[in-house]
């Protein structure tokens, strides 16, 4: 059960027998990936206690306060959890979320009787996709695919394609089971002849991306392409942490990162399948 600060801070300092459990800064890295929970949190609403020393994962309730004003309680584990299929930045709030939420209609209760319903049909696949008619791992163009979502990743993709000699305009990876209702992945980048997906992630303008239950959904989309023989890097930005062995922190896109990615994809595919494709 959670408990209150001030309790919680009591007991680990009497299971630790320090006066300071957890000095500041101790969590740092775990937290810096949630900026926003950062200017939620405030020390004075929290027994004088900086967020860096408590645990991602301790069972204690927190006092936050949302930019509109709005003080709610809640776990650490709750509000990493927030960020899910909403993009608007009410959901980092329960009182926002609530209030950004249409209000249902009241209708009076009436009986009616009915057949029994017939059993649910299973979800259909896009019907616009062309995945089925390519083989699974084969790299496609995507009438599906999503437009480039921002003007980092064009960056990117253009400083690679200048040292790196790949097929353009594929946006798409045949899979061997749907992910979500596709039988394809659209990575950010598609290095068709190595077999290699290249994806950017920050954390967008409101903290929502790539955090909480959607790291989930990244490592779900890693795992479609790996089961198809490809391989995943991720580039992460604004303090994310790696999700997977190949993953590369970088903070901006530069020809150092590119130099980087380079060499990861030697370690993937191996120095003289690499350099042949160098420009």
């Amino acid at each position: 059960m959670p408990e209150p600060i001030d309790s919680w801070w009591q007991r680990r300092q009497r299971s630790k027998g320090v006066d300071v459990p957890y000095a500041v800064g101790s969590y740092r890295t775990d937290w810096e990936r949630y900026p926003v929970l950062i200017r939620q949190y405030h020390p004075d609403l929290n027994g004088g206690l900086a967020l860096t020393q408590v645990p991602p994962a301790a069972d204690v309730w927190l006092l936050w306060q949302c930019e509109v004003g709005h003080l709610f309680i809640a776990t650490p584990w709750e509000q990493r959890q927030r960020p899910g299929t909403s993009r608007r930045r009410s959901t980092w709030c329960p009182e926002c979320a609530t209030g950004a939420a249409p209000k249902p209609i009241r209708q009076e209760p009436r009986v009616v009787t009915r057949a029994p319903a017939p059993a649910r049909p299973q979800k259909r696949l896009c019907r616009h996709s062309e995945a089925p008619r390519h083989r699974e791992g084969d790299a496609f163009a995507s009438v599906c695919a999503p437009a480039r979502a921002s003007a980092v990743e064009g960056d990117l993709h253009q400083r690679l394609a200048d040292r790196l000699e790949f097929t353009g305009g594929m946006t798409a990876v045949r899979t061997r089971h749907p992910f979500f209702d596709h039988l394809e992945v659209w990575p950010d980048i598609v290095l068709p002849e190595l077999k290699v997906a290249i994806e950017y992630d920050s954390t967008g303008r409101d903290g929502l991306e790539h955090v909480g239950r959607r790291e989930h959904v990244d490592l779900r989309k890693d795992r479609a392409a790996r089961a198809v023989g490809w391989e995943v890097i991720r580039i992460r930005s604004a303090k994310l942490q790696p999700l997977g062995p190949h993953d590369v922190q970088a903070s901006t896109v530069s020809e150092r990162l590119i130099s980087r990615i380079i060499d990861e994809l030697r370690v993937i595919r191996g120095d003289l399948i690499v350099d042949c494709y160098l420009r």
